[in-house]
């Protein structure tokens, strides 16, 4: 939009150079009518442009033509109009929306390829402590890669770091593994509906070893997520132990990781990417002795072989796929820690379970009685409230 102004149209104090009106770059005041006469008006013909919203001039000319007959002086504006007040914090605003859309889309669609996969893995290869090494060393060689090619950052580390990591590390260790040991044992519906029941964990750990206290809303809410998961595990048909109990350490394991992280890690500037990255690699290091004692390579490479003879070559590609999926579904869940509150995060990942739990159901065709998904029904909701009544 270019618009041109008579000299003799204006006052001086309109057009004066120190008038914010006539200044390069300047907004006109919003909500102010502005009135420019038009260059070249027929005699006698007065006209005038009304403009409502506010201008943003970006050049001035002037120039004065010689000559006996020649017209006025006249001053050329070029103005684009200016946007709302407010446009430009709506934009960022519906974009973090979006960008936090995505990240839990991508975080629930990874987790239940992850879930299909290892299962998948588990079945034909019943190790799960070597299935659990290989998903870390994964993860770890990924994120090396990425940051020798600098796709990523690399983080600044000291010593001081990676041992406030440590425990952090040890705890993220033992619930890795004892989840992978429980999903090795029961259907990944049941360990999910068993894992729904953390809030409890963590309440009992933070009253009782921390001395922390909590509104009666909190306690109340952990009698549907305990009374959901005793109700499953006695309904389960294809119950068995130690998957009930590698679902039950992988609970108490992470809660005690939360804690070491929020003590740990405070005043840290590490990227949520690269803080898991960190916890990959320790946890890696921690895992790998235990991994060849508890198992070995001769248990290691007899499973393959029998692995190999009844899936074939695809046996590889699904070990590789629960590998990848398990590191990329947990660092986008870091990542998304930086864009949210922890309230949001644990709404979120109350609804990662019920994405699991439906589509490991329909994939495996686990066998389900009615009363066993009420008891599911219930603690996933015991979970929610809990999140609810915890703010």
């Amino acid at each position: 939009m270019i618009c041109s102004l008579k000299h003799s149209a204006l006052s001086p104090t309109t057009i004066n150079g120190s008038d914010p009106v006539v200044r390069r770059n300047t907004r006109l005041a919003a909500g102010k009518a502005f009135f420019l006469s038009p260059l070249g008006a027929p005699k006698g013909l007065k006209g005038s442009l009304l403009v409502s919203k506010p201008l943003h001039l970006t050049s001035i000319e002037a120039f004065s033509p010689k000559g006996r007959n020649a017209r006025p002086r006249s001053i050329v504006c070029k103005a684009y109009e200016a946007e709302p007040v407010g446009a430009g914090e709506a934009k960022p605003e519906a974009a973090r929306k979006a960008k936090i859309g995505v990240y839990f889309a991508t975080w629930w669609a990874l987790n239940v390829v992850f879930n299909i996969y290892n299962k998948k893995v588990l079945n034909a290869f019943p190790y799960p402590w070597l299935t659990s090494t290989l998903s870390l060393a994964c993860g770890s060689l990924m994120m090396l890669i990425s940051w020798a090619t600098r796709i990523t950052p690399a983080p600044k580390t000291d010593f001081e770091f990676w041992k406030t990591l440590l425990p952090v590390a040890v705890a993220h260790t033992i619930g890795h593994v004892a989840a992978t040991v429980s999903m090795s044992k029961v259907a990944v519906s049941f360990t999910h509906i068993i894992k729904s029941g953390e809030p409890a964990f963590s309440v009992l750990v933070s009253r009782f070893i921390l001395g922390e206290s909590f509104p009666a809303g909190v306690y109340l809410s952990l009698l549907p997520i305990i009374g959901g998961c005793a109700l499953a595990a006695v309904t389960e048909l294809n119950f068995n132990m130690i998957g009930f109990m590698g679902a039950m350490i992988s609970n108490l394991a992470f809660v005690f990781r939360n804690i070491f992280s929020k003590k740990g890690m405070k005043g840290k500037s590490v990227s949520g990417m690269n803080y898991y990255a960190c916890l990959s690699m320790l946890s890696l290091l921690i895992l790998t002795p235990f991994a060849i004692a508890v198992e070995g390579p001769q248990m290691w490479a007899a499973g393959w072989q029998n692995a190999l003879s009844q899936i074939g070559p695809n046996f590889v590609w699904w070990v590789a796929a629960q590998s990848v999926f398990y590191h990329l579904y947990n660092q986008v869940s870091y990542m998304s820690l930086d864009e949210i509150s922890p309230l949001t995060f644990s709404i979120g990942n109350t609804m990662k379970r019920i994405s699991v739990i439906v589509s490991s159901i329909i994939i495996f065709r686990t066998p389900v009685q009615p009363v066993n998904a009420l008891g599911a029904a219930i603690a996933v909701l015991g979970t929610f409230l809990y999140s609810q009544a915890k703010q």
